[in-house]
C-alpha cells in the first residue's frame, strides 16, 4: 500500500475518532440530578480558538472531563501528552508521595521563556536577596491537596489544555510576560483513594441523596496520604515526603501569587480570600492583605459572570502558616485560598440546590482564568511586594550577628530535625565549633545551633517561635499557636551574640567513634556490656531492631553514671533512668555476634554507644542489679476504622513504621469482638467515639489487660474505657468544663463568639513530669504539649500513678480561655492505672500531634518497652 494512502487512512480515523468524541460530549444527555455533559466548562471553551494539534482532555480520555473521576497516573499522563505537543509546556517535579507516585506540575509560559528556564531559575533564586528582580513573573496555582476534593484537579487539566491551546491575545501576552506552573494534585494517594470509591460507588443514574455511599466515603476517606495525614497542615511542619518535595518546588521558583483550590461542605456556595480581617497572623504585611483584596475584584466579575453565588471576608480565616494560602504569605508570596462547595461525587443535593461536580470543575476553572489575569494586571505590584518583603531582611555588615542559641539536651538526632526544617525552608543556621555557656547552662556543638536573626527567611523564622497568647479574634480554623521550641522540646536562648569564631557552616562530628567509618565493631575487646543513654530519640528504633534479632536488652529503673577515658582524662558519664543495657554475655549467642548486631543497630540508627568493662558503676546502681529489668519483644495493635480518628491513627502509625521500623497491625474496631487479643502486647486507642465497638468489646479489652496486655489510651478513648469500667480513673468531659463558663445575658449575636471561646483549637501547655516514672524517662522534668480538646483526669489516688499534670500557670502560647487554664490546672494528663497482670496508660492530650511534637513521643516508647516490664 502507498505511503500516501496509509497517512490518508490514519488521518481519516483519528478525524473520525475526535468527531465521535465530540458527538459524544454534546449529545450524551444525563440522568436526572445532573447537568448535561455540555457544561459550563465546555460553554466557557465555545467561543475560543484552540490550537487544534493539542489534545484536548476529552480527546485523551476518551469521554468529558468529569464523567468519572480521575486517577493521578491519568493526571501524569495527560500533562505528559500536553508537554509532547506544545512548546509552551514543559514538566517539573515535586519528588513522589509515600506510595512512589510523581508529583508532576505543568510548566506554561512562552517558546522564549521555555528555552531561557534554566536563566529564569537562577534569576528565581535570587529573590530573596531583596534587589530589583528581573524575569517573568511566576504563578503558581495549586490543586487538590485534599485527595477527596478533586473538582480542583479536573479544573488544573482543563486550564493546562486551555493556557497550551487557547489562540487569543491575553494568553499570548500572559505567556510571554509570566510562568504559569499548574499542579493539579497535591496528594496523590489519597487522590485515587477517593477516585476509587466515588467511581465504585457511581452508577448509570445519578443519586444525589447525601447518605447515597457515593457521598460518603469509607475509612480513611481521600482527605489524608498514605498515613492518613492532612497534608494542607504540613506545610510548615513537613513531616511527610509530599510537603518536602512541594515546600522545595515553592522555593525552586519562589512564586509571586499562588492559587489554592479547595472544596468545602457541600451545603456552602463559593469562597475566595481575603479572610476574616481580625484572624489574619500578625506577621503578614499589610500590603499582602491590599494586593489580596485587589485580586479578589477579577474572581468576583468571573464569578459574577458565571452566575455563580459567592462570599468573602468570613468563616476562613489567613492565620496559620502551615496552609498552602498562608505559606506564601510569610515567604514573599500572596497566597490565595479558593473553596466550592463539593459534591464528593457527581451531584448530591443541598439547601442551595443540586451541587454538581461539572459546575465545581468550571467554578474552578473560572477562578484560575481570573487567577491568571488579576496577577497579570498586578504584575508590578507583584514583583515589587515580593522585593520590598525581602529587602529589609538582609544581613548587616556587622561581623556579629543576634539570634537563637538553640540546643536539643543530650539529643543530636532532634538537633537535626530542626536542622532539617530548617534547610527545607532555606533558613540560614550556623554549627558551633565549641561549647557556648549561657546562664550556666553549656552549649555544645554536638547537640546544639545558632541561628541569626537578621537573614531574609526572618518572618518565616519568627514565625516558627513565635509564643503569642493575645488576639483580637479567639476563633481559629485551626491551631492558634505552632512554636517550634515546644514542639521540639529545644532550649532556646534568643537574643545572643556569639563570637564569629565559634560559628560555622560546616555539620560537626556527633560522637567520639564514627559508626559510619568503622569496618567493626569499635568497642574494646575486654568489655562487659554496651550502654545507651536514653536521651537518644533514634534509641527507641535502635532497641527495636535489637529485639528483632533476638538481641536481650536491659533498661534502667533509675539513674547512674561510670567513669569513662576521653583523651586521656577520665571522666564521669551519666545515663538517665531507661538508659539501655546489652550485655555482651547472653544465652543463645556468642559476644561476637551480641557485638556485631549492636553495631549494626548502632550504625543504622547513628546513637551513641559507651563500652564498660566493669559491671560496677561509678555512681547508682550496678550492672547487675534487679533495677536493670529485660525488656520484652512486642507486638502492638492500633485500632482503626470507624469511630477511630484517622489522622491520630495515621500519626502513630507513622511513629512507629518510620521512626521504630515497628510492625504495627492496624484492626477496625468492628473486629476487636471476633479476635484473639493474646497475640498482641500493646493496644493503642486514639481519639474517637469507637461506636462499632459494644460491651462484648469492652470485656474483651478489659482481660487482655488482666492477662498482661497493655492498653495506650487517648483523649476520647479514654472516655468510652472509662463508661465500660475498663478504665476505673474518671475522666472529666467537655461536658464537664462547658459548665464553667456563664452564658447568663447571652444575646443571639454574641452566640458564635461564646462557642468560639469554648472551642480549644489548638493551645500550647506546660506539663510537670514525675521522671522518676517509668513512662516519662528520658525527658525532662517540664514538657509543652499541644492540647485541643477539654479533656483532663479527676485527681488521682492509688492505685494509679500520674506521670504527669499540668502546671498552675499552664498556658505557653496560643488561645485558651482563662475558664479552662483555671480549671486544668494542677489536673492529671498522664496516668498509669494497673489492673492484673498489666495496665492502662492513659493520656488526656495526643502526645505526637501531627508527628511533630518530638519533644514529648517518646511516651509512647516508654508506654511499649518500659510499662509492661514495671511491677
Amino acid at each position: 500500500m502507498p505511503f500516501w494512502l496509509d497517512l490518508l487512512i490514519l488521518i481519516t480515523m483519528t478525524f473520525i475518532r475526535l468527531l465521535c468524541v465530540l458527538l459524544t460530549s454534546l449529545m450524551l444527555s444525563a440522568p436526572l440530578g445532573a447537568e448535561p455533559a455540555l457544561s459550563k466548562l465546555d460553554l466557557a471553551m465555545g467561543n475560543v480558538q484552540l490550537d487544534k494539534r493539542i489534545t484536548s482532555p476529552e480527546a485523551f480520555l476518551g469521554y468529558p472531563l468529569g464523567k468519572w473521576h480521575l486517577r493521578h497516573d491519568q493526571i501524569n499522563f495527560y500533562l505528559k501528552t500536553l508537554a509532547g505537543q506544545s512548546p509552551n509546556v514543559s514538566l517539573d517535579s515535586a519528588g513522589f508521595s509515600h506510595e512512589d507516585r510523581e508529583q508532576l506540575t505543568a510548566v506554561i509560559t512562552s517558546d522564549k521563556n521555555q528555552r531561557n528556564l534554566t536563566q529564569i531559575l537562577q534569576q528565581r533564586s535570587e529573590a530573596k536577596q531583596g534587589l530589583a528582580q528581573q524575569g517573568p513573573l511566576v504563578i503558581w496555582l495549586a490543586y487538590s491537596i485534599h485527595g477527596d476534593e478533586a473538582s480542583g484537579a479536573h479544573a488544573a487539566l482543563a486550564f493546562s489544555y486551555y493556557l497550551a491551546a487557547s489562540q487569543e491575545p491575553w494568553v499570548k501576552q500572559l505567556l510571554e510576560q509570566a510562568i504559569v506552573l499548574i499542579t493539579p494534585s497535591q496528594n496523590p494517594d489519597g487522590f485515587d483513594r477517593f477516585a476509587t470509591w466515588a467511581n465504585n460507588h457511581q452508577g448509570q443514574t445519578i443519586v444525589t441523596d447525601e447518605n447515597h455511599r457515593e457521598h460518603w466515603q469509607d475509612w480513611p476517606t481521600g482527605r489524608g496520604n498514605h498515613y492518613f495525614a492532612d497534608l494542607n497542615r504540613d506545610w510548615l511542619f513537613l513531616r511527610h515526603k509530599e510537603s518536602q518535595g512541594r515546600v522545595a518546588f515553592f522555593h525552586k521558583w519562589q512564586p509571586h501569587y499562588v492559587g489554592d483550590f479547595h472544596e468545602m461542605w457541600h451545603s456552602q456556595s463559593y469562597f475566595f480570600q481575603p479572610g476574616v480581617v481580625d484572624r489574619i497572623y500578625p506577621l503578614t504585611p499589610k500590603a499582602n492583605h491590599e494586593l489580596t483584596e485587589k485580586l479578589a475584584d477579577f474572581h468576583r466579575k468571573a464569578l459574577d459572570e458565571a452566575k455563580q453565588v459567592y462570599f468573602s471576608g468570613q468563616l476562613f480565616d489567613d492565620f496559620f502558616y502551615g496552609k498552602g494560602s498562608t505559606y506564601p504569605d510569610i515567604n514573599g508570596s500572596v497566597g490565595v485560598l479558593f473553596e466550592q462547595a463539593s459534591a464528593r461525587g457527581q451531584a448530591q443535593a443541598s439547601a442551595n440546590g443540586t451541587v454538581t461536580f461539572q459546575t465545581a470543575i468550571a467554578n474552578h476553572f473560572a477562578t484560575s482564568i481570573s487567577s491568571v489575569q488579576g496577577a497579570l494586571a498586578l504584575k508590578q505590584a507583584l514583583i515589587d511586594y515580593q522585593t520590598a518583603f525581602f529587602s529589609d531582611k538582609q544581613p548587616k555588615d556587622s561581623a556579629r550577628s543576634k539570634g537563637r542559641l538553640i540546643r536539643a539536651l543530650n539529643d543530636p538526632a532532634r538537633r537535626d530535625e530542626l536542622i532539617n526544617l530548617f534547610r527545607l525552608h532555606q533558613i540560614q543556621f550556623n554549627y558551633l565549633t565549641k561549647s557556648l555557656f549561657h546562664s550556666g547552662q553549656e552549649y555544645r556543638p554536638i547537640d546544639s545551633i545558632f541561628v541569626a536573626d537578621n537573614q531574609p527567611q526572618q518572618a518565616l523564622l519568627s514565625a516558627l517561635f513565635d509564643k503569642r497568647t493575645d488576639f483580637i479574634d479567639p476563633t481559629f480554623y485551626d491551631i492558634s499557636t505552632w512554636d517550634i521550641e515546644s514542639a521540639l522540646g529545644l532550649n532556646v536562648v534568643p537574643n545572643v551574640t556569639p563570637d564569629i569564631d565559634v560559628l560555622t557552616r560546616r555539620p560537626m562530628q556527633y560522637h567520639q567513634l564514627n559508626l559510619n567509618n568503622t569496618t567493626a565493631p569499635p568497642w574494646p575487646q575486654n568489655s562487659v556490656a554496651l550502654l545507651v543513654n536514653w536521651q537518644q530519640s533514634p534509641a527507641s528504633g535502635f532497641v527495636n531492631q535489637l529485639l528483632a534479632k533476638g538481641v536481650q536488652v536491659k533498661f534502667s529503673n533509675q539513674e547512674f553514671s561510670l567513669k569513662q577515658t576521653l583523651n586521656k582524662q577520665t571522666v564521669q558519664k551519666k545515663f538517665v533512668a531507661g538508659s539501655l543495657q546489652i550485655p555482651l554475655k547472653q544465652t543463645g549467642k556468642s559476644i561476637a555476634e551480641v557485638r556485631q548486631l549492636t553495631w549494626e543497630a548502632a550504625t543504622k540508627w547513628q546513637v551513641e554507644v559507651i563500652a564498660t568493662a566493669s559491671s560496677a558503676n561509678f555512681s547508682g546502681i550496678d550492672l547487675g542489679s534487679d533495677d536493670f529489668a529485660t525488656i520484652k519483644p512486642v507486638m502492638p495493635m492500633i485500632i482503626s476504622g470507624y469511630g477511630s480518628d484517622a489522622f491520630e491513627v495515621g500519626e502513630i502509625w507513622y511513629h512507629l513504621d518510620k521512626k521504630l521500623s515497628l510492625p504495627v497491625s492496624l484492626v477496625n474496631a468492628e473486629r476487636i469482638d471476633g479476635l484473639d487479643l493474646s497475640r498482641y502486647t500493646h493496644v493503642f486507642m486514639t481519639e474517637g467515639n469507637f461506636s462499632s465497638m459494644n460491651d462484648v468489646s469492652a470485656r474483651k479489652l478489659g482481660q487482655f489487660v488482666q492477662n498482661g496486655g497493655v492498653i495506650i489510651a487517648q483523649k476520647a478513648a479514654l472516655t468510652w474505657l472509662n463508661k465500660r469500667n475498663v478504665l476505673s480513673q474518671e475522666v472529666q468531659t467537655e461536658r464537664y468544663y462547658h459548665k464553667l463558663f456563664n452564658s447568663d445575658g447571652l444575646r443571639f449575636s454574641d452566640q458564635a463568639a461564646f462557642k468560639a471561646k469554648q472551642h480549644i483549637g489548638g493551645a500550647i501547655v506546660n506539663l510537670t513530669l514525675d521522671t522518676s516514672h517509668p513512662l516519662t524517662f528520658g525527658m525532662p522534668s517540664t514538657v509543652a504539649v499541644m492540647k485541643n480538646k477539654p479533656l483532663a483526669f479527676e485527681t488521682s489516688s492509688p492505685p494509679f500513678t500520674v506521670a504527669g499534670h499540668y502546671q498552675d500557670k499552664l498556658l505557653s502560647s496560643g488561645y485558651m480561655a482563662q475558664e479552662y487554664q483555671r480549671a486544668f490546672a494542677n489536673k492529671p494528663a498522664m496516668i498509669v492505672e494497673r489492673k492484673g497482670k498489666g495496665a492502662i496508660v492513659g493520656l488526656a492530650d495526643n502526645m505526637m500531634f501531627r508527628n511533630i511534637w518530638l519533644g514529648s513521643e517518646k511516651v509512647y516508647a516508654n508506654a511499649l518497652y518500659f510499662i509492661q516490664a514495671t511491677p
